[in-house]
């Protein structure tokens, strides 16, 4: 993707962010329905968009109460949300981007010398064909899916980069100049945005706000770069085929930035129809995953999602080529070692605890374990 299609996108804020408001009839009657309200109907289903910044400039827990009960809502409902002005710069998002659309150019010989080979670690290049999310366990159904169907995309997989035994796969500096030392920034920088994020929770969950400190502060996290190549519209009419089949992700939160394609449907949580989650320039795609979904007993959503083929370009009266994208997602996970068990204000009578306690890396290599070859 080059960096003018971003800036295209962020200029043409006004018709996005409209696309993420809820319907309102010309009568005029819902304009004070809730979230809850219209999130039960496809017609009014919306994701909220969130001002982060009120959290960020607070200077009172009843300031930061007020978006907190905001991202605990959205994440109730529906799973997902939009965070505006959430603190990094589009001018370090660019250069992500840029950096992300050399790495992919790169002749197949060299990234594939950089292959993903072991989800303990989960590092390195994964060429198109490799992965299908489901949300299957079954490792011979999900291996038959694979074979069939597989999904439609390539990604670079990176971890913290001082960790003892797993180590990052980086091109050499000469391959991809920057490279290296611009995602690791941007690690550190999603990080810390993640570290805000789960204090509001915490705060909306009626936890202390540093509940969560000591157990997501190993950065045991995943920066996965996505891109998904142009494709001939036949093969995506295949049966079970798509750019990334229906999935929920595996942490506590993911970071997704997005380019101007778009492609990204979010499952309504009551009628399980897919919907479009629209870019919305300058704003961050924040979705709750399993393992804080566990850790909420379900009071939290984690929502499938998937990627889809936007509007193809018509090359002949019987096909057409969708265009490429890209994406960075940044997934959020508790320290490897930290358990995951029923938050203490989130089962009670009539309420019990669904889930038995699970670490975060026992949870994560089994769902990685199942999901490649």
């Amino acid at each position: 993707m080059q960096l003018q299609s971003i800036r295209i996108l962020r200029r043409s804020s006004a018709v996005c962010f409209r696309a993420s408001l809820p319907f309102v009839p010309r009568a005029g009657r819902r304009t004070l329905a809730t979230l809850a309200d219209d999130v039960r109907s496809d017609s009014t289903f919306r994701i909220p968009l969130i001002d982060f910044s009120n959290f960020r400039t607070a200077t009172s827990l009843s300031e930061k109460r007020r978006t907190a009960d905001e991202i605990v809502n959205g994440f109730k409902e529906v799973g997902f949300i939009y965070l505006d002005k959430h603190g990094i710069s589009d001018k370090v998002i660019d250069g992500v981007f840029q950096k992300s659309a050399e790495f992919f150019r790169l002749p197949e010989e060299v990234k594939s010398k950089l292959a993903w080979d072991d989800p303990r670690a989960n590092r390195g290049y994964v060429q198109i064909g490799r992965e299908r999310v489901t949300q299957s366990a079954d490792a011979k159904e999900i291996a038959e899916l694979r074979a069939k169907a597989p999904d439609y995309k390539e990604s670079m997989e990176i971890g913290r980069d001082w960790d003892k035994v797993f180590k990052n796969k980086w091109p050499q500096e000469a391959d991809a100049p920057e490279f290296r030392q611009t995602m690791l920034d941007f690690f550190q920088t999603c990080h810390e945005l993640h570290t805000i994020v789960m204090r509001a929770l915490a705060i909306g969950l009626d936890l202390d706000e540093m509940f969560f400190e000591d157990k997501i502060n190993e950065q045991y996290h995943n920066l996965r770069l996505l891109s998904y190549p142009p494709i001939r519209t036949l093969l995506l009419r295949r049966d079970g085929q798509a750019r990334a089949g229906a999935h929920s992700d595996y942490g506590t939160l993911t970071l997704l930035f997005q380019d101007s394609v778009g492609g990204l449907e979010v499952q309504n949580p009551h009628t399980k129809q897919f919907q479009p989650a629209t870019p919305i320039p300058g704003t961050i795609v924040v979705n709750a995953g399993d393992l804080l979904s566990r850790w909420s007993n379900d009071v939290l959503r984690s929502t499938l999602h998937r990627v889809v083929a936007p509007p193809a370009k018509k090359i002949s009266e019987t096909e057409g080529v969708t265009p490429a994208r890209q994406s960075i997602a940044f997934f959020c996970n508790p320290n490897g070692g930290a358990e995951i068990s029923c938050l203490p204000n989130c089962y009670g009578p009539g309420r019990e605890k669904k889930y038995p306690p699970v670490t975060t890396e026992e949870y994560i290599v089994g769902r990685l374990s199942a999901t490649y070859h």
